[in-house]
């Protein structure tokens, strides 16, 4: 049988950021996939030698609206690294905490967009449903829905007031119990389980290969997770899980996201009803010292690794992100031959790209 070349992208509709993916296919079946990026690549490693330490923080958070945050805090624990201080507990828990609330709004955007991909409409509903509880949460503390602007150099920007703290609780309370629903339509649901169990199988030599991280490499039975490996802010005062899987399919990817929703949604907790007392930030020079410094922390999507080099002036010589995204992208090429046409759609979706995170 001849084979024929089928383009995805760099717009369609099954992508929800502009990627180009070119298959080959013999008849119902795909022999070899080819992703190309670029699309929306900006230049951001190159801005951020122009501007300040501080101004830098804006251009961070540009990187991904997902998990801004997240950037924002690895970035921040770089530059607090070369300047050699450690920041107020309570600004070390308050950036735990939208750390977790950003993870939990990341794996419902994630179920849902896997959910409208495969056409299973009602849990996409119900995920942007429930995401707009985090979401109002987020926006309560830091008036931003996506983009925080939460930290700064040698801290955090934000307070949490006691008479919020009930509040939260009862929200997120709320929120576990709405995540039963999730877990029967998951566990129980005959039409989820045959689009999704033994699609896109990924084995431990496939994580290892190719560096793939986060929830995907968890699903596959890596157990690596930075809050536990190599813990920073108030992880280490903190008590969780780390959720893995043996399966390695699209189905083993959404039960380790929603375990992980239900962990997130105890450290937040736990956050609360611990929260210290105390300052929530330091006084900064401008100028940093000049050195090395790499921060590693637990994205949404995996580990995500910042590397910055100081000159001495009040500009990062350089600054190199590596974000969970690229190694997700190698493993696809290697995930997507051997599939029916029909099961592409779970394996691109369930693969939890950022293509502006991978391109930057």
């Amino acid at each position: 049988m001849t084979a024929m070349t089928i383009p995805v992208g760099p717009q369609h509709p099954l992508l929800k950021e502009p990627i180009s993916i070119t298959l080959e296919l013999t008849g119902e079946r795909v022999i070899g996939a080819k992703i190309h990026i670029g699309y929306v690549h900006r230049g951001l490693e190159e801005l951020f030698r122009r501007r300040s330490y501080t101004q830098n923080l804006a251009l961070v958070e540009c990187i991904c609206g997902i998990c801004s945050h997240a950037h924002t805090t690895a970035y921040c624990q770089a530059v607090e690294d070369l300047l050699g201080i450690e920041i107020p507990l309570r600004a070390a828990y308050l950036r735990v905490l939208l750390c977790e609330l950003e993870r939990i709004h990341s794996h419902l955007l994630w179920l849902g967009v896997l959910a409208e991909a495969i056409g299973f409409t009602t849990i996409f509903m119900y995920a942007w449903r429930d995401r707009e509880m985090i979401l109002d949460i987020l926006e309560e503390l830091s008036g931003g829905r996506v983009a925080h602007a939460a930290n700064v150099i040698g801290g955090v920007r934000i307070d949490l007031a006691p008479d919020q703290i009930p509040s939260l609780s009862r929200r997120l309370r709320e929120f576990h119990r709405e995540m039963d629903l999730f877990r029967q339509l998951v566990e129980r649901d005959r039409s989820f389980h045959r689009r999704t169990q033994g699609i896109g199988i990924m084995d431990l030599d496939t994580v290892h290969t190719y560096g793939v991280v986060g929830p995907a490499a968890r699903a596959s039975g890596c157990a690596l997770d930075i809050r536990r490996d190599a813990p920073y802010a108030a992880y280490p005062r903190l008590a969780f899980e780390v959720i893995t899987a043996p399966g390695g399919d699209v189905w083993s990817r959404a039960l380790v996201r929603l375990e992980e929703m239900a962990q997130s949604v105890g450290m937040c907790e736990q956050v609360l009803a611990t929260l210290p007392g105390g300052p929530l930030q330091v006084r900064t020079p401008a100028r940093i010292p000049p050195g090395e410094a790499v921060s590693r922390i637990e994205a949404p999507r995996g580990e995500l690794l910042y590397y910055i080099c100081s000159d001495g002036s009040e500009r990062p010589q350089r600054v190199k992100v590596r974000t969970p995204s690229l190694p997700a992208l190698s493993a696809l090429e290697h995930s997507l031959p051997g599939l029916h046409t029909a099961d592409i759609a779970a394996v691109i979706a369930g693969a939890d790209l950022c293509i502006a995170c991978a391109d930057r």
